[in-house]
């Protein structure tokens, strides 16, 4: 029986397989084996092979997200722990089983703030906001009190 992990150690488990993938060129498949074969300290659960499925079933319509707000840079000078922070996080807004941006988009600057470098957060919580509200991914409000 497979272990679930918490969503925010499933998201960082499955960055973390991302971002080694960009290393290199073998096929999810192959590194999902690979990886649940060699690596117990980071496993990957379902919600992390959600997130991964997600991302590479869609990388062209996500990398298309990402230039689309790039505003005087290109996807070669992003930062590769940023590009692969905002590939996740966009497909798991776009193309994910839940419907929480508010969530993924926090998760993606945790991760940042973890991985890239001082400043990085700011740029990709500022492109999943952009993401998100040209979606129209707003997560809903609390339902308010019927008029008095």
């Amino acid at each position: 029986m497979e272990n679930i992990l918490p969503r925010r150690q499933a998201r960082e488990n499955a960055f973390l397989l991302a971002f080694s993938q960009t290393f290199g060129d073998v096929p999810l498949d192959e590194a999902l084996l690979n990886h649940a074969e060699n690596d117990e300290e980071y496993p990957v659960d379902a919600f992390s092979r959600m997130l991964l499925n997600a991302y590479y079933d869609h990388s062209a319509e996500v990398d298309d997200e990402i230039r689309a707000h790039l505003r005087n840079w290109t996807m070669e000078r992003l930062p590769r722990v940023s590009l692969t922070v905002l590939r996740l996080a966009i497909a798991e807004m776009l193309f994910g089983e839940e419907n929480k941006p508010g969530v993924a988009i926090n998760e993606a600057v945790e991760l940042t703030k973890k991985y890239g470098a001082d400043e990085d957060y700011q740029f990709v919580n500022g492109l999943l906001g952009a993401v998100a509200r040209e979606h129209g991914l707003e997560e809903e409000a609390a339902p308010e009190s019927a008029e008095l």
